[in-house]
């Protein structure tokens, strides 16, 4: 992250949690506690996830003593949290407790932010789960005690999902985490729990990184059946998800053919995404007139056909940027094509789409 601004002690510190906490932090609103415009920025916002969510907690350094450690704000929906901490941090004598890392604090160890951070959020975790064991609701109490869950808050659920290492599977995966996936559930809560037939609401949930080769969102989840509990629901559900993630993954190999077999027509292409498949860009003409061809391939495919854009080689609009056509999806396609003719019809649709586009290219330019 830049650090224009953050004293050198402070600066190494961010850096370090943004570069080795295990989830994805951000920082955010940094700030000066200088009364002055040009303070050294000393605070920031940290956004932390959680279950599914985010809970932001506000750091206050000291820049004239930044070696000293940090004051920590909660966020006002957590007014009760710092009494758990008093009450219960380090409580079993945990030499790793927050309480101990503060009153050790060595500014100049960069990691000090990063395990002070990690063990506030460990707290935060079995100060949510006393408040669900709070919770006066029997059906609540039964689902808890019937799973192995994480981090619940209130009566919603994160529960992990198949132990698939599924950057393993990608050969060249850039990613530096396995992609995490999660079943969210949310269960009506009453002060008197009356029919413990009532189905919970489910959303699949999974880090950023899994939409390069799998939508959770297309996927459909197996249907809750009267009288079912979480023990019961979650093997089918994984059971599923595992299969539809193997086929995702062998996907792959299918959009690389296609790609391939556009080149003997296009010749080889400018670019292309040699990992996952979904992107590719060609050089085509028609006559004296030259444009790209950029191929956006879903996971969808070849169920879905490819998204097409062309872009002018020498037509810009009035910002100097190259002229480009609408993305285009509806041109003769079957799944059931081999790639080859998928190819093949495609490059005879463009041949007339390539007039097209140029009578609108020259008709866009006249107009600035």
């Amino acid at each position: 992250m830049a650090s224009d601004g953050v004293p050198p002690i402070i600066a190494a510190q961010l850096n370090y949690l943004l570069s080795h906490f295990p989830l994805s932090v951000k920082i955010e609103h940094l700030w000066s506690g200088s009364k002055f415009s040009t303070g050294v920025i000393d605070r920031f916002t940290i956004v932390i996830p959680y279950c599914l969510d985010f809970i932001k907690w506000d750091f206050i350094y000291n820049s004239e003593s930044p070696i000293s450690a940090p004051d920590v704000i909660f966020g006002a929906e957590d007014e009760n949290f710092l009494s758990f901490l008093a009450r219960n941090d380090g409580v079993e004598g945990n030499a790793n407790s927050a309480k101990n890392c503060l009153s050790d604090w060595n500014g100049k160890d960069p990691t000090r932010l990063m395990v002070l951070l990690q063990q506030l959020r460990d707290q935060y975790m079995n100060y949510q789960r006393k408040r669900v064991d709070e919770v006066d609701d029997d059906r609540l109490k039964f689902e808890v005690s019937t799973i192995a869950f994480r981090e619940p808050e209130e009566v919603k659920f994160a529960v992990p999902l198949t132990e698939m290492n599924i950057d393993k599977m990608v050969h060249g995966c850039p990613w530096r985490h396995s992609p995490k996936i999660y079943l969210q559930v949310i269960y009506p809560v009453g002060r008197k729990y009356v029919s413990a037939s009532s189905a919970p609401r489910l959303k699949l949930l999974s880090t950023s990184d899994l939409k390069s080769i799998f939508s959770i969102e297309d996927f459909k989840l197996p249907p809750w059946l009267d009288g079912m509990c979480m023990a019961e629901y979650l093997p089918h559900l994984e059971e599923s998800l595992e299969k539809q993630i193997l086929e995702a993954v062998s996907l792959i190999d299918v959009r690389r053919r296609f790609i391939e077999s556009l080149a003997p027509l296009f010749g080889r292409p400018l670019e292309a995404d040699p990992i996952f498949c979904r992107k590719a860009t060609f050089l085509a003409g028609s006559g004296a007139f030259t444009f790209l061809v950029h191929f956006s391939i879903s996971t969808q495919f070849p169920k879905q056909q490819p998204g097409l854009m062309l872009q002018s080689s020498q037509h810009m609009n009035s910002h100097g940027v190259p002229a480009k056509s609408p993305l285009i999806t509806e041109y003769p396609w079957s799944p059931r094509w081999e790639t080859s003719v998928m190819a093949e019809k495609i490059f005879e649709f463009l041949v007339d789409e390539a007039l097209n586009f140029k009578r609108y290219c020259n008709e866009a330019q006249l107009q600035h």
